[in-house]
């Protein structure tokens, strides 16, 4: 996410984080099955913007992949946004696996590199294999808490860095 420049756009983004983070912690079932029907909603788009483009491919084939990509979005996204409780259940599956990938290249990053920031980038690869465990562990019992949850925590670690990010830092983010 982009730092604003504006000191006043980035207290004011970082409080919105902060309140949308919270809600979605205190609300995690709410904001589970919101950030599926919002996945749901995007792929919907998706498919309609890959048939839009099907008239555009060069040749038969083109023309062939463009209109099965087009369907499986289409597919997806209306099922998504037809069952999205089964569907949060899907998600925090792919979510789990997600997190414990992204670990397991963490900590290969932290060991191929020598550098100041390798505690660092080992002690986020721990973290993150260990989230990502957790909930493929609970899995499906956590679904209704876990993706919200992980959405909420998502929101407030941006609304910390909107806080914490200097003027100066912010004019070089931007």
């Amino acid at each position: 996410m982009a730092v604003p420049a504006s000191r006043n756009l980035r207290i004011t983004t970082g409080v919105l984080l902060l309140l949308g983070g919270l809600a979605a912690i205190v609300f995690p079932f709410i904001s589970a099955l919101a950030v599926t029907i919002g996945f749901g909603a995007v792929a919907l788009a998706a498919g309609v913007s890959q048939l839009l483009r099907v008239g555009a491919a060069a040749d038969g084939r083109g023309k062939a992949f463009r209109l099965l990509s087009a369907l499986l979005y289409l597919g997806g996204g209306l099922f998504v946004l037809l069952f999205p409780l089964d569907s949060t259940f899907s998600l925090t599956l792919f979510i789990g696996a997600l997190l414990v990938i992204e670990g397991v290249m963490e900590l290969a990053s932290a060991a191929s590199h020598n550098d100041a920031a390798r505690n660092l980038v080992l002690v986020d690869g721990v973290i993150t294999c260990l989230l990502g465990g957790l909930v493929l562990a609970e899995w499906p019992s956590d679904t209704l808490w876990a993706m919200g949850t992980l959405f909420g925590v998502a929101l407030m670690i941006s609304a910390f860095r909107m806080f914490s990010t200097s003027d100066g830092d912010a004019a070089a983010a931007g």
